[in-house]
C-alpha cells in the first residue's frame, strides 16, 4: 500500500467514525508527538512527548502537556520502566484565556506481548502518578492501559506497515479529598481509541484517530492525530 492509498483508506475512516458517532459540538482535538531513544551500547534510554489537545479542531486550548522521563528496558526486552516528570497547563472551554498548571512526577511500566502467532501486538503500562495541581491538595492517580495494534499487511509493524491502533485507558484518583472541602470520585476517567497508523519506516510512525473520554462530567469524543518516533 502506498502512502496515498493509505491517506484515502485513513480519510474514509476518519469521515465513517466521527459522522457516524460525533457530536460536532462536542469534537476536540489532540495533536501529539512521541519519541524513544535508547543509549548506545545501554539498557537505559529516554522517553517523552508533547501534546497539544483543544477543546474544538484548534485554537481553544484544552492542555498544553509536556513529559519526559528515564527510561530502563531489561536485557531480554520484557519489560521497560520509567522515571519522568511532566507540565500541563489547562485552559477553561470557551474565550475566557485562563489557565491552571500543574507538575507531575510519574512511575510507569511498560510490558509488551504478542499473541496469535506474533500477529497481534499489546501492551500493558502501568502508570503511578504524583500530581501537584495548582490550588488543590497534593494528590496521586493510578492508571492501567492496553495497547492492541494489529498490523494488516505483515506480521511486523516495519517499514509501509499498515495497522490498525486501539487502547484503552482508566484512571483511578488515590484520594477523594483535594482541599477546601473539595472531593473527587475514586474513579477519574476512562478512555477508549480506535484508530489507523502507517509506519513511514522503521522509525518513525504517523497514526490518526477517535478517542471517547468519559468521566463523572464529561462525556468528550476528540480526533487524535499523532507522529510516534524512535530515535
Amino acid at each position: 500500500m502506498s502512502i496515498k492509498q493509505f491517506w484515502s483508506v485513513l480519510f474514509l475512516f476518519c469521515f465513517f467514525f466521527l459522522s457516524a458517532q460525533v457530536d460536532n459540538k462536542k469534537m476536540g482535538s489532540w495533536y501529539m508527538y512521541f519519541f524513544t531513544a535508547d543509549f548506545k551500547g545501554s539498557q537505559f534510554g529516554v522517553q517523552g512527548d508533547v501534546q497539544f489537545r483543544n477543546w474544538n479542531l484548534g485554537g481553544d486550548l484544552e492542555q498544553l502537556l509536556l513529559r519526559g522521563a528515564l527510561s530502563y528496558s531489561l536485557q531480554d526486552k520484557s519489560a521497560k520502566f520509567a522515571l519522568g516528570y511532566a507540565h500541563v497547563t489547562s485552559g477553561v472551554f470557551g474565550e475566557s484565556t485562563e489557565t491552571t498548571s500543574e507538575s507531575r512526577i510519574y512511575q510507569e511500566a511498560l510490558i509488551p506481548q504478542k499473541i496469535i502467532n506474533g500477529r497481534l501486538h499489546l501492551s500493558h503500562r502501568l502508570r503511578y502518578e504524583q500530581r501537584f495541581v495548582e490550588n488543590q491538595d497534593f494528590r496521586t492517580r493510578y492508571r492501567y492501559n492496553l495497547f492492541v495494534n494489529v498490523p494488516l499487511n505483515s506480521k511486523d509493524i516495519k517499514q509501509k506497515t499498515v495497522y490498525i491502533a486501539l487502547y484503552n485507558e482508566i484512571f483511578i484518583n488515590g484520594q477523594k479529598e483535594i482541599g477546601d472541602g473539595r472531593k473527587v470520585e475514586f474513579f477519574d476517567r476512562n478512555r477508549a481509541y480506535i484508530g489507523m497508523g502507517y509506519a513511514l519506516n522503521n522509525k518513525i510512525r504517523l497514526q490518526a484517530g477517535y478517542m471517547n473520554q468519559t468521566s463523572n462530567n464529561v462525556d468528550k469524543n476528540q480526533l487524535q492525530l499523532s507522529l510516534h518516533q524512535n530515535f
